[in-house]
């Protein structure tokens, strides 16, 4: 005999994972997801950087990551895929991480850091692309887009020293 409570909870759990994993269903959205899902990033990370400026962002940017490593991992091990496109949450904390650390509170800013957080995580430059290839589950979705942001972060900091606005 199964236990009700306990199939209900693997529902749960599952379901939330399907929500936190696909960026609320953005990740299902038929053509590139994850620009849809770095597209769906911004209006929650300007509330956070609005109210908690940079630090608070970065340090939801921190806790989405712990949270994306097993909302990915469990939606990617249900579908059995290693890397599904529909999960999003991965851009969604790239994303966020580019605006944190280098992006002020500014719809310029945004979009400019939206572009080439974009464009590091669809291009994928070594180390992006060695950690796509070689990090598994849940850290191995997390982690590229991560090392992504960064590369994007550097860059918005360069071009805003070169345009004078650092």
């Amino acid at each position: 005999m199964t236990d009700q409570g306990s199939i209900r909870r693997k529902c749960s759990i599952r379901w939330i994972s399907i929500l936190l994993a696909t960026w609320f269903g953005f990740g299902l959205l038929p053509r590139a997801p994850g620009t849809w899902g770095a597209l769906a990033a911004l209006p929650i990370a300007w509330l956070i950087h609005m109210h908690s400026g940079p630090r608070g962002l970065f340090c939801a940017t921190v806790l989405l990551f712990l949270i994306g490593i097993w909302a990915a991992g469990v939606y990617a091990r249900d579908l059995g895929n290693t890397d599904p496109s529909q999960v999003v949450i991965d851009e969604v904390s790239g994303q966020w991480l580019t605006i944190a650390l280098a992006c002020p509170l500014d719809p310029q800013f945004y979009i400019a850091g939206f572009i080439i957080f974009r464009v590091f995580d669809i291009f994928k430059p070594w180390p992006v692309s060695w950690a796509d290839h070689h990090l598994k589950g849940g850290l191995g979705i997390m982690v590229d887009d991560i090392i992504a942001a960064l590369y994007a972060a550097g860059t918005m900091v360069i071009l805003g020293y070169i345009a004078g606005v650092y």
